[in-house]
């Protein structure tokens, strides 16, 4: 068919017409576009499933939700098992989420390692100096943002059990050594037992299959005090080594506050559910407004706190400085 120069103009002017209208539609529908989040867990654990909690409540709180329709979930877990944490890391990539939260620290890793183009909000997770993260100059990678813990409260920690238990002088603990917080945490609370005169037992475990056996070991060295690390095979075991060293008569001193309510006596350190929420607040910020003004910022509420429970099994008496916190047991 032939076309007439008049008919052949019109033609190309109602393609330029339909081409602007549908470059106008194109952006309006990427700003309305509900945002997708990715949320990357280690493992199934009470203590952990606090920071999430707080993640999406800070989030809500800002406006974002399922319920509300203004926010869209994908959700892995990796039950603890480290290719299938690297799978389900990839699959939130390949999803394209606009933002990718991770908790606790071997999720941001992963994250961090596999991607260089999603913002990535950890939670649960040391300074990203202390687990490798940084570059020759120190520089945080530039889409990691969220909430870091330093080692510092574990000083702290110890200081409590010293405190609470002044003629106890020898400390147990076990670690993790595929896991660079359980490790840096471990050779933190050595240089402080050795700066403060006392003993401490370690015996490595390398899952919660093993914790059992490897807690009974280690209470067969005569300890007085069970420290609990920053370690998630700790938190995935902490019933079966409270149970443990309960049956021992030995107390249990944490830095973790989520391990208190399931069992241990007392702890300095952050507040779960508030760390997810800090952490979570930033997403939102990023949401609303780019990645201007954000970065790696360090845990708000930290606290000492206490299980009375324990405390008087123990016959240990707790001052008004330590904040009563219910058991989950």
């Amino acid at each position: 068919m032939i076309i007439s120069q008049k008919k052949l103009t019109q033609l190309v002017l109602l393609l330029l017409l339909t081409g602007v209208v549908g470059c106008g539609n194109g952006p309006m529908q990427r700003e309305s576009k509900v945002p997708k989040v990715g949320f990357l867990d280690l493992l199934e654990d009470a203590t952990l499933a606090q920071a999430k909690k707080g993640f999406f409540i800070a989030l809500k709180d800002s406006g974002y939700s399922v319920s509300n329709g203004t926010l869209e979930v994908l959700y892995r877990n990796a039950q603890g098992d480290q290719p299938t944490l690297l799978q389900a890391c990839d699959y939130l990539i390949g999803e394209r989420v606009d933002i990718l939260a991770t908790n606790p620290t071997l999720s941001t890793i992963a994250a961090v390692q596999r991607t260089t183009d999603i913002p990535i909000f950890m939670m649960v997770s040391p300074r990203p100096d202390i687990i490798r993260l940084t570059d020759a100059a120190g520089k945080s990678p530039a889409n990691l943002f969220g909430v870091y813990e330093t080692l510092d409260y574990l000083d702290t920690s110890l200081m409590i059990a010293t405190t609470l238990f002044p003629d106890k002088k020898t400390i147990g603990t076990i670690y993790n050594q595929s896991e660079p917080q359980s490790v840096d945490a471990l050779q933190r609370i050595e240089a402080r037992c050795a700066a403060m005169g006392l003993r401490l037992e370690k015996l490595p475990v390398n899952n919660s299959n093993e914790a059992q056996l490897v807690v009974a070991a280690l209470l067969q060295k005569k300890i007085d005090i069970f420290f609990a690390l920053p370690d998630n095979t700790v938190f995935s075991s902490m019933e079966v080594i409270v149970k443990s060293c309960d049956d021992a008569k030995v107390p249990v001193i944490t830095s973790e506050e989520g391990l208190v309510k399931r069992g241990a006596m007392a702890a300095f350190g952050a507040d779960m559910y508030a760390w997810g929420y800090q952490s979570g607040a930033q997403a939102a910020m990023y949401l609303k407004n780019g990645a201007t003004g954000l970065a790696p910022e360090m845990v708000k509420q930290r606290r000492k706190v206490c299980n009375q429970l324990k405390a008087d099994q123990f016959h240990v008496v707790l001052d008004s400085t330590f904040i009563r916190v219910s058991s989950s047991q």
